[in-house]
């Protein structure tokens, strides 16, 4: 209703409506992650309030993790199925509605079924994926930095979110801490509900970049449109080597980033005395450094060997989890963390997304990609719940910290079993 005029407004000016759909996409994935990462601001007052300790609410966090991962190769199945904007309305509808019943909850098992099924399933709707879809319809030209942008909007969720619902959180409790989220939510919604539409032929236009008399897309075949395509491909690729260093690679990302860091580092700096302000202060500087590596990550993708990136990424974030327990959380020690790990949080994804295309091919690249962030999030469940474990056993996180910098060294070393892509002349 309102598209099509703002459209021909945009238009008038010089700019592509394509671009609005970017910013829509940006803000849909910015909530959701800000979503995501919000639990982990709130581990403490939980436990304080209903006695739960550290690994009941890390195992919530972890159903969370997992089902964010798995949804992810579906998600593109339901956007053919149902359309962008129906998927985005209803993952935002889900995400905000957790996020407010969450503040009547008063049982564990209202945690499960809220912060561990509903969210999962609402925020692994709006996962990689959707910024992959978007792209690769709305964009012939500057795909890459499409890409890069949508894949920094985690980070600058944390960026926005943490240390405000942190404030919120030490001067008016919890559950007054959801509620900007669950705003932002709403808002967003609304946007996607006015705006968003699925292809540029839709609205009489031809993607950014591409030819005047450029072509509709072929509508997809049947036997793709099926819920077991996902499952099939899977099982394709489950022959190849190349996916499972891949993966496996992954889930040492996820187990070394969201799992852990994203959800347990302010609890981890109460545990030194630091209050909840400055540790999300600190989180927020990770996000800042993240937005900058992750896109200047896919400018290197296109120049430099994928593999050789991510040795760098993936050695220099194991060295810097091993350093973080003798940082002594001063501001120099967590500042130096900070700059380090956060340069490359999520840069991982443009030369893993770069290899996966690589070796499978344009056409399955996403749905492979997919699986390959399924076990991402794995391992982002296994440390969610492990690293909670740690904490409520060993009344420390230390082992975990060690173990998820040695998988990285790990993960450095592996992905040099992949073969060196051939050159493709520019």
């Amino acid at each position: 209703m309102f598209s099509q005029p703002f459209s021909a407004w945009l238009s008038r000016r010089g700019l592509h409506f394509s671009w609005l759909i970017v910013a829509i996409t940006f803000l849909t994935m910015l909530t959701s992650s800000a979503a995501l990462g919000l639990p982990g601001a709130l581990l403490q007052p939980l436990g304080r309030e209903f006695g739960w300790n550290t690994d009941q609410i890390s195992s919530a966090l972890a159903i969370r993790f997992m089902l964010f991962g798995l949804i992810g190769p579906f998600a593109a199945i339901f956007m053919e199925r149902f359309g962008l904007k129906r998927v985005i309305c209803i993952a935002l509808i889900l995400i905000a509605s957790c996020l407010l019943l969450s503040t009547v909850m008063s049982q564990l098992w209202h945690l499960f079924v809220l912060w561990g099924l509903i969210l999962g399933v609402g925020s692994g709707m709006t996962a990689l994926v959707l910024g992959a879809v978007v792209a690769n319809r709305w964009f012939e030209k500057r795909r890459g930095l499409v890409i890069g942008v949508l894949t920094a909007s985690s980070a600058t969720g944390q960026l926005i979110f943490l240390p405000f619902a942190a404030w919120l959180i030490e001067h008016y409790g919890w559950r007054m801490a959801v509620l900007p989220v669950f705003f932002a939510c709403a808002l967003v919604c609304v946007l996607a509900f006015l705006f968003m539409r699925d292809r540029p032929h839709d609205m009489g236009l031809v993607p950014y970049g591409g030819a005047a008399d450029m072509p509709p897309p072929a509508a997809a075949p049947a036997a793709s449109m099926t819920l077991m395509e996902p499952l099939r491909v899977l099982a394709n690729v489950s022959r190849n080597r190349t996916f499972w260093v891949l993966a496996g690679t992954f889930f040492i990302c996820g187990l070394s980033t969201s799992g852990l860091i994203q959800t347990h580092f302010i609890s981890l700096c109460g545990d030194y005395g630091m209050a909840a302000v400055p540790a999300a202060s600190v989180l927020a500087m990770m996000g800042a450094f993240d937005f900058v590596g992750t896109i200047l990550s896919g400018w290197l993708s296109d120049r430099y060997d994928n593999r050789k990136l991510l040795f760098w990424y993936y050695g220099l974030r194991g060295l810097s989890l091993f350093w973080l327990p003798h940082s002594e959380f001063t501001l120099y020690g967590l500042s130096l963390f900070a700059m380090f790990y956060g340069l490359d949080w999520i840069a991982t994804v443009p030369p893993t997304v770069k290899l996966a295309g690589a070796a499978f091919g344009k056409e399955r690249a996403g749905m492979v990609f997919g699986w390959i962030f399924a076990a991402h999030q794995i391992g982002s469940a296994v440390a969610a719940y492990g690293a909670g474990l740690t904490r409520t056993w060993l009344l420390t996180y230390n082992p975990a910290l060690y173990a998820a910098g040695a998988a990285c060294l790990l993960a450095a070393v592996i992905i040099f079993l992949v073969r060196k892509p051939p050159l493709v002349p520019r």
